[in-house]
């Protein structure tokens, strides 16, 4: 009997009560609403009476012209703006990152914390701030190029349909380039001495150390940034609403799902809400989600670490 008992392995009940609070809190928070969510989707009210319909609302959504062209009119600004960042800041965090490694660099802290003050920043302040700067009329961009001989490059491009989204995702990356730095800064930092020592006395020294040595290193990182940036991108609400407004001017050049999601559930203007179609819209944000991480995880990442290792 005794041999039996010390054969079993014991029950660490302790893990279960320390996962406890934020198990729960995380399904009140996120897993209830969730599936609240996906559930109102596939009813619609008849008479004030909420009606099982199925994925008649999806139907609507990408088939009824009224709806389908201002859903993929958001969805394709959406990856505009994702692409935005990936070409720009993502590649700006690197820089930035590689050379706050460099050993010879002094003031890191400083600009370390300079970069990324910005992040913390409110999406209100950073949004009017940005419209006060770029206004035509009493922002002070315009004033700033004719300083440098440039005035004739200005254009109120919050105003024009050709330049606000790509503007506006230009000053989302100003605001959270400090993210993607921090985070392969302190990949930079993991690689151990031993290989950079065995890189210099191989005479692999500067940038050329960086591309062979380090680069290879922090792909999963840089891959782990990547997919951030992707979700985030569905996260870019707040600085639209507080630049162009719920109806994401001029001529809904930049609006995004999540605007058109607070349009349809909230209603705004002579516009009523219905939130089964805004179930619906936050349905279909949550499954492309869903699919561009799944993607990542089984596709990307798995060769990445094949490529590592």
């Amino acid at each position: 009997m005794s041999a039996g008992r010390r054969g079993k392995k014991p029950v660490r009940w302790h893990i279960a009560v320390f996962l406890a609070p934020a198990v729960l809190v995380y399904t009140a928070v996120m897993i209830l609403p969730l599936f609240s969510t996906l559930q109102l989707s596939l009813y619609t009210a008849v008479d004030n009476v909420q009606t099982f319909v199925g994925l008649a609302n999806f139907e609507t959504l990408f088939g009824d012209p009224r709806w389908s062209e201002s859903f993929w009119n958001a969805l394709g600004n959406n990856f505009w703006f994702f692409f935005i960042h990936m070409l720009v800041q993502n590649p700006i965090g690197v820089l930035l990152a590689a050379l706050l490694s460099s050993p010879s660099l002094r003031l890191k802290a400083f600009y370390r914390t300079a970069i990324f003050i910005p992040t913390i920043l409110s999406f209100v302040i950073v949004g009017f701030a940005w419209k006060l700067i770029l206004s035509p009329i009493w922002g002070v961009a315009p004033g700033i190029l004719d300083a440098v001989g440039l005035k004739s490059l200005y254009q109120p491009w919050l105003g024009k349909e050709a330049y606000a989204l790509t503007t506006l995702s230009l000053v989302s990356v100003w605001q959270f380039v400090g993210i993607p730095m921090m985070l392969i800064y302190a990949a930079l930092l993991t690689i151990p001495d031993e290989i950079i020592e065995a890189a210099e006395c191989d005479g692999i020294t500067g940038m050329s150390q960086f591309w062979k040595i380090k680069l290879p290193l922090i792909l999963p990182s840089i891959g782990i940034v990547s997919i951030l940036t992707f979700v985030g991108n569905f996260n870019a609400f707040d600085l639209i609403y507080t630049s162009q407004g719920a109806l994401a001017g001029p001529d809904y050049s930049t609006d995004i799902l999540g605007t058109f999601l607070y349009r349809t559930f909230f209603g705004f203007q002579l516009q009523l809400g219905d939130p089964n179609m805004g179930a619906a819209i936050a349905s279909a944000m949550f499954l492309i989600i869903l699919a561009g991480v799944s993607i990542y995880l089984f596709g990307i990442q798995t060769r990445l670490r094949r490529y590592q290792f």
